[in-house]
């Protein structure tokens, strides 16, 4: 998801107290798609009730939320919209891979081959109607805000932070700093310790800042141009260009001065409108319909959907919920509820 451009990209480490007292955007489904891979039994299955309804997402918002709000950070959810037309064949193109992932997925518990379980029961997360709805109810339980983008969830969020509605944006995907998000941070969803991918190893992930000034400044180039670059190595919007990778993408933005210059460069004329991709980014669909007001957790409504709808713990959920009343309540912390609206 979102464009390889990631070795390029300057940054540094994150310490969350720096974000206190801020409000940050997050990209929802970005951190869905995380929670749903991530959050998973031995066997490569999500977290389900007893219904069979998936849960792995519904458990990564109630703890990992409750540990960002406990470190005074104002976390808003900002969902994706109507996605642009050229993103169709990308969508479903990820729909195959997940098709394939899933009958690779069943063969490998039939074998009873765990590791593959695993590995091809992450690369077949969905995201249904169903997921994100439960998502939005339980966020709006916890109090939190939810704004609903017209489009990409990562323009919006870009377009809050150019405003100083939201401080930073909070995504994995690199687009943010293509739609021109001043301001970027990873890793805030899921830090910790992650397995690494097809390797029986583990590496420590720890919260990144971003920053688009200085982006730009290292690589030497203006927003225009990374924006072209991104499309060289390919975006949700367009196949990339054929071997180029995100170095040889960086030297051709820096030797071109136009779409044309690009396509005599490197002689590969693509089957995409290049302006169309490029207005995507520089001139994204925004709403300016939100209300970043905070209120307090419905715990009994909570209660009732986590316990009795889904199973959780009911030990667990007054554990995280004992959790979210310390942090907004703390004396002198300016994540006290009334300074939050």
């Amino acid at each position: 998801m979102g464009t390889p451009i990631g070795e390029l990209i300057p940054r540094r480490p994150l310490e969350l107290s720096e974000l206190s007292g801020r409000k940050v955007g997050f990209d929802s489904y970005n951190m869905l798609y995380q929670f749903l891979t991530n959050i998973r039994s031995m066997d490569g299955n999500p977290l389900m009730d007893s219904r069979g309804f998936v849960t792995s997402h519904l458990t990564g918002l109630l703890y990992r939320t409750a540990s960002i709000v406990e470190q005074g950070i104002k976390p808003v959810f900002v969902f994706d919209g109507k996605p642009p037309e050229l993103k169709s064949r990308t969508l479903d193109a990820r729909n195959r891979i997940r098709t394939d992932a899933k009958e690779k997925f069943e063969k490998a518990k039939a074998d009873g081959d765990l590791e593959g379980a695993r590995k091809f029961g992450s690369m077949s997360t969905r995201l249904t109607p169903e997921i994100v709805d439960s998502a939005k109810e339980l966020i709006q339980l916890l109090g939190y805000p939810i704004i609903q983008a017209p489009s990409e969830g990562e323009a919006e969020i870009s377009y809050l932070v150019s405003k100083g509605d939201l401080y930073a944006g909070v995504s994995q995907d690199y687009d943010a700093l293509l739609f021109g998000c001043s301001r970027l941070v990873r890793n805030l969803a899921f830090s910790g310790k992650r397995k690494v991918p097809g390797r029986n190893a583990y590496i420590e992930v720890e919260p990144e800042y971003l920053e688009l000034d200085s982006v730009l400044k290292t690589l030497g180039i203006s927003q225009q141009k990374l924006v072209w670059l991104g499309i060289l190595v390919g975006t949700d919007f367009n196949e990339k260009f054929p071997k180029i990778g995100p170095k040889t993408a960086l030297k051709i933005v820096k030797n071109c001065n136009s779409f044309d210059e690009i396509v005599s460069y490197t002689e590969f004329t693509p089957n995409f409108d290049f302006a169309e991709v490029e207005s995507i980014f520089l001139n994204p669909s925004h709403t300016d319909k939100f209300d970043l007001s905070f209120s307090a957790p419905q715990k009994e409504k909570i209660r009732s959907f986590l316990v009795d709808q889904h199973d959780f713990s009911l030990d667990r959920v007054e554990s995280v919920l004992q959790k979210i009343d310390k942090a907004l309540n703390q004396k002198g912390s300016q994540s006290r509820l009334g300074d939050w609206a």
